[in-house]
């Protein structure tokens, strides 16, 4: 059975909220370089990528179906982003001290 291309989804998230999908076909043995320069979106050249949230080289070869994602630097640690929203909220209303039995102590 002779092949005859690959179809490859490129997606990009370069602001908050934003999702580009660009769905590429490609010749057989195409890297992920090639995709992102089919895709036609206007990404910076050092961004990580990856294919279905595993981080890859540029260098990876694709297979039909894959999906290339293109990501961007995080503005905020998800650590830190998760204390400050407890802060904000309150020890008591937030995680498990929202939902205390009546009467229960403080924490159960």
């Amino acid at each position: 059975m002779a092949e005859t291309g690959l179809q490859v989804v490129v997606c990009a998230s370069l602001a908050a909220g934003q999702v580009q999908e660009v769905e590429v076909a490609l010749p057989v043995g195409s890297r992920i370089a090639d995709a992102l320069a089919a895709s036609g979106l206007a990404l910076p050249w050092d961004a990580p990528c990856g294919l279905w949230g595993d981080v890859v080289p540029r260098d990876a070869l694709l297979r039909d179906g894959d999906r290339v994602e293109v990501y961007r630097a995080l503005t905020v640690d998800p650590k830190v982003a998760r204390r400050e929203r407890f802060v904000r909220q309150g020890a008591r209303n937030a995680g498990l001290f929202a939902r205390r039995r009546p009467g229960g102590k403080a924490g159960y």
